[in-house]
Parts: C-alpha cells; sequence; structure tokens
C-alpha cells in the first residue's frame, strides 16, 4: 500500500533529497514549491494557497501520511541591518510556512488517527550564529511550534518532530559562504559540509514506523557543529 507524503521546498536541496529518497523508498511525493516544476506551486508563506493546495492534494490521493515542511530560504545580515521586512518574511517563510502547512493536513490526519509531521529547521536556532539573528530567530520558533503541535496531537496519534542540520552542502550556501572556507570546515571533525541525502535519510527515519515512539524531538545532524 503506497504511503502519502507533502514535502515542500522539494524542487531543490534538502527537500529534493527528502523528496527522492522518499520515492526512492516507495512513498508516493507530492512536491509543494514555488518553482513551477513542482506537483503544486504554491507559496507555503500564504495560507490561502496552502490550503487550497493540500485541500487539491486530498482529492487526488484521499489521506496524507507525511508532511515535510523543508521550504526556506537564508541569507547572513548584521543584525543591525536586519529589515522589518526581511525579518517578517524570514518569519513568514520558515515559521509560517509550517504553520500554514500542519494547519492545512492536521485534522485528515487526526481524523484517521495518524500521521507524521517533520520540519526542517537548524542548529542555528540550537546554537546561534554571527549574521543569523533573523534565520535563527525564525528557525527557533519553528522548533518551539512543533514540540506545542507535538504535544496538543500526541493523543490524536499524529507525531511532530524537527530536523534540525549543521551547515549544508545547498545551492542556499553560495560559494564565498563563510561555511564554505576551509578555515571553518576544519574545525568539524568530519571536516565538510553535510551532505543533503544525509539529512534525507533522518527525516526518512523519522516519517516512518520505525519512529513510532518519536514525537516532539529536535534531532540535529550537524556534524559536530553543536557538540
Amino acid at each position: 500500500m503506497s504511503r502519502n507524503a507533502i514535502v515542500t521546498g522539494s524542487e531543490s536541496g534538502i527537500g529534493a533529497a527528502i523528496a527522492d529518497l522518499l520515492r526512492a523508498s516507495g512513498w508516493s511525493v507530492i512536491g509543494v514549491d514555488l518553482s513551477p516544476t513542482a506537483d503544486h506551486v504554491a507559496d507555503v508563506s500564504d495560507p490561502d494557497a496552502v490550503r487550497a493546495a493540500v485541500g487539491r492534494i486530498l482529492e487526488d490521493v484521499g489521506e496524507l501520511d507525511a508532511l515535510v515542511s523543508a521550504a526556506g530560504h537564508y541569507d547572513i545580515t548584521p543584525v543591525s541591518e536586519i529589515s522589518a521586512e526581511a525579518l517578517h518574511r524570514m518569519l513568514r517563510v520558515h515559521l509560517g510556512g509550517l504553520r500554514n502547512t500542519a494547519r492545512a493536513v492536521l485534522p485528515s490526519m487526526a481524523a484517521r488517527g495518524g500521521g507524521a509531521i517533520v520540519a526542517v529547521t537548524s542548529e542555528l536556532a540550537i546554537g546561534g550564529g554571527d549574521g543569523d539573528a533573523h534565520y535563527a530567530a525564525a528557525k527557533g520558533a519553528v522548533i518551539g511550534l512543533v514540540r506545542s503541535l507535538a504535544a496538543e496531537y500526541a493523543d490524536r496519534g499524529v507525531r511532530i518532530n524537527a530536523v534540525a542540520p549543521g551547515p549544508t552542502d545547498t545551492p542556499l550556501l553560495a560559494a564565498d559562504s563563510p561555511w564554505r572556507a576551509p578555515d571553518y570546515l576544519a574545525t568539524l571533525p568530519n571536516r565538510r559540509l553535510t551532505r543533503p541525502d544525509e539529512i534525507a535519510r533522518v527525516v526518512e527515519f523519522l516519517v516512518s514506523a520505525d519512529a513510532a515512539f518519536c514525537t516532539g524531538e529536535v534531532i540535529s545532524p550537524n556534524g559536530g557543529a553543536v557538540i
């Protein structure tokens, strides 16, 4: 029997790696992304667009087994230069994206008494970072929402967890990013960035029956960036 999953941010980076791995593992994956190549094109920060997309998906597949919230963006800006709009956009995409997608899928998951949600946050939400205040704040808020939703829906059979990657080799990190600098990489135990497929394996575990006893957890595969 096919298992159905929505993956947001499915067309690049960590989201694409998650979608690819789940498909290879037998899941039916519906990608939601701003890219025109996605199965459903929608802005996760827009609650109406998300609600409409999820409604169409539920009509097509009947029920959802998993949601992976991986859509996001990143930039490095000193806190003194972060505009109100930049802060609000970061919150709308990361925190709002999880809120909007979770709110759209939770009623059907709760009604059938099962389902899994995984939010991709960041180790910066745990350790902070120089020039990362708005990103770390938004990702930290994601962790708070994950744990609150997990507590609210645990007795309805829905598991909600977070994955907090360290610096990962995706297009979000520009070629001149300080996270790619040899001096920084030398501080990591494995001396390299994490690969997207390594994050995808953690997500695959969390949406599987093997993680049936996990909810409200934050797993941080960060290559030793935070110990």
